[in-house]
């Protein structure tokens, strides 16, 4: 029985197999010469010991092995041909691979041998193309359900978190010491991620093309024996892999295709114990794979071309909608497959049905980051290739669909060379190209940046601006305030509140009771006043915004340089945003943001006049003298009771 395998690790199988006793071999290009003539003379032999042979597609379709598989199906020694993956024989699969359309020509070579077709991420039309490309005659069609209940389906959104790394780091820290795979698109950023991961004191080690056989295999024996609890990879890891222990596979860019998170995903909790499956969606991680997956056939006649990346488009919509709507996942999930399932039998395992309020108010920020990419015609998706980094070719993308392939190749991880040339090409061009205004600005500020960078005196002044409340951070602060108060209207009916003003003397409060503690304390503080406005009687709220009317008066009184911060109310797309609560939202059932919630109305009050910016400097300085007098004079008078 032959088994034509796909996935780059057969000799992990292969020993698995040996160790129950079954007489199981494979034939690749890792294999030694020697080798290899042994397991040649064994077929050839009058009765072969391997009982199982593993091959590769492109194995196959050499003619000398073709003519070997024939002898010994004249012999009646051919059983049974099992090809794994199976949805890479199609077009519609995530993983096509043009090796395996040659798979047909096994019926008319073998024609009365039967043929076993397995692959656990094939959706109906998936399954419609294999059956006609093996040319099967009304064959048995066996299926389950696509549903893994002991799996935790969650997104988090990059565009709204301060650092989607130590989220990550974070999120890997709070489950212990548990054994996780986290998928990147890239090898430099398997690398970097690798890097800081270990920095934050967790054991992990990175994956991929880049590295030489001695080094993967090393880490892949680490990872397989504890070892190593985390291993970051590009997708070509994990094919083959049984481990039954993995607690949580995270995607740190988004994937090409359902099937392919599917079935990356699903390496996790195989031994049917709770798991999770954690997607880190972004803005530019979407324009790059769109970019990748339109131009993938760019070698292939234009019609073809045109073909597969309408495929490709349209597979990976189904992730983008995944990931951008509020519905449950798990049922958007299984009715890409095909599957009709009601939202109950998720049972709440998926955070947009356990947390259906938090995943809507993330998603109403992400339409207004979008917004605002389109609006100032920003994105990070290429521009931020050096011309050094395209020509060294640090910045690889691996993933199973390629444009071509080589018919003889028997290497086990896809590089993705084609389109990486694509994207290095386009930002060649770009950075040669006649800058915009656009441009011209970014580098203006780019060089101002890099001016105050390499000033010492800078440096030595601005040591505690990291952990600053910035005026960005202020502004949405204060949105995700006037957000809250909006809803208090919907629930006291009879009570009225006027939301900018309001909104204002909330943040302000929040802003003076622990400004100077640093971010941390004051988001907290942020998050409290949110909270406590989804419970909050009207008696209650009359209470505490009362002060308004009072604070209002005091500031009138007060000159136009002694007056209160005001940031303008508009949401600034470089703004911090709150959202590092959204990284515990599976362990959390409590909601800091959108709660049905109410507002009241006082009087609008007259802002005084924003004093100019030299108003200001002299009412510091004077201010500031003053201060200086009072404590020379406060020094004296100690002095003098001390004599």
């Amino acid at each position: 029985m032959s088994d034509f395998c796909s996935t780059a690790l057969m000799e992990n199988q292969v020993m698995a197999l040996k160790e129950k006793g079954i007489a199981a071999d494979f034939l690749s290009s890792t294999k030694t010469a020697d080798a290899k003539v042994k397991i040649h003379e064994d077929l050839d032999s009058g009765k072969p010991s391997t009982r199982l042979l593993y091959v590769t597609p492109e194995l196959i379709a050499t003619p000398g092995f073709m003519s070997k598989l024939t002898k010994i199906y004249t012999r009646g020694l051919l059983n049974l041909i099992a090809i794994d993956e199976a949805h890479c024989i199609s077009s519609w699969g995530h993983d096509f691979r043009p090796s395996y359309r040659k798979l047909s020509s096994l019926r008319s070579h073998l024609p009365d041998v039967p043929i076993l077709a397995l692959t656990a991420t094939a959706a109906p039309k998936v399954q419609k193309d294999v059956v006609e490309s093996l040319r099967m005659q009304n064959p048995l069609i066996l299926k389950s359900s696509f549903n893994r209940p002991n799996i935790y389906y969650e997104v988090r959104y990059k565009d709204l978190l301060d650092d989607a790394c130590a989220d990550l780091s974070n999120t890997l820290k709070s489950l212990g010491d548990v054994c996780a795979i986290v998928y990147c698109l890239e090898r430099s950023m398997c690398d970097d991620l690798s890097s800081n991961l270990s920095q934050n004191g967790i054991s992990c080690a990175a994956y991929h093309a880049g590295l030489n056989n001695k080094m993967r295999t090393s880490v892949l024996d680490d990872w397989i024996s504890s070892k190593i609890k985390v291993i970051v990879a590009t997708v070509a890891f994990g094919m083959g892999i049984d481990r039954k222990d993995v607690r949580i596979v995270c995607h740190f860019n988004i994937p090409k295709s359902m099937e392919a998170f599917y079935q990356e995903s699903g390496r996790a909790g195989r031994d049917q114990l709770p798991s999770r499956s954690l997607l880190y969606y972004g803005i530019d991680d979407r324009k790059r794979m769109e970019f990748i997956l339109s131009k993938s056939g760019s070698k292939k006649s234009s019609s073809s071309q045109e073909e597969s990346s309408k495929i490709s488009l349209i597979a990976f919509n189904q992730i983008v909608e995944y990931c951008e709507g509020s519905g449950c996942r798990r049922k958007r999930i299984l009715e890409s497959f095909g599957e009709e399932v009601t939202a109950s039998l998720c049972g709440k395992t998926c955070d947009a049905c356990r947390h259906a309020n938090l995943v809507s108010r993330c998603l109403e920020d992400l339409k207004t980051v979008c917004a605002l990419h389109r609006k100032n015609g920003s994105s990070r998706v290429f521009i931020t290739s050096s011309s050094a980094a395209t020509t060294t070719g640090e910045q690889l993308s691996e993933f199973w669909n390629r444009g071509e392939e080589a018919s003889g190749s028997e290497e086990d991880i896809s590089d993705s060379e084609d389109d990486n040339e694509v994207i290095n090409n386009l930002t060649r061009s770009k950075l040669q190209s006649k800058l915009g205004v656009n441009e011209k600005l970014a580098m203006l500020q780019r060089a101002e940046e890099n001016f105050y960078r390499n000033n010492n005196t800078y440096k030595q002044n601005n040591k505690g601006d990291k952990n600053a409340i910035s005026d960005p951070m202020r502004v949405s602060s204060r949105q995700r305030l006037q957000n809250a108060l909006k809803q208090v209207h919907q629930r006291l009916d009879d009570f009225k509140i006027e939301v900018d003003t309001s909104a204002s003397f909330l943040e302000d409060e929040c802003y003076k009771k622990y400004g100077k503690a640093g971010k941390s304390f004051y988001y907290s503080q942020v998050a409290s006043t949110v909270r406590w406005l989804t419970t909050a009687t009207s008696s209650e709220l009359m209470n505490r915004l009362c002060a308004i009317n009072a604070s209002a008066e005091a500031e009138q009184s007060l000159t136009p340089a002694e007056q209160p911060f005001k940031p303008p109310p508009t949401l600034d797309p470089c703004a911090e945003d709150t959202s590092n609560e959204y990284s515990g939202n599976a362990r959390s059932e409590t909601s800091p943001c959108i709660v049905p919630m109410e507002s009241c109305s006082f009087n609008n009050t007259n802002l005084p006049q924003i004093p100019s910016f030299s108003e200001f400097v002299n009412s510091r300085k004077t201010k500031g003298e003053q201060l200086n007098d009072t404590k020379k004079h406060s020094r004296t008078e100690k002095r003098m009771r001390m004599q």
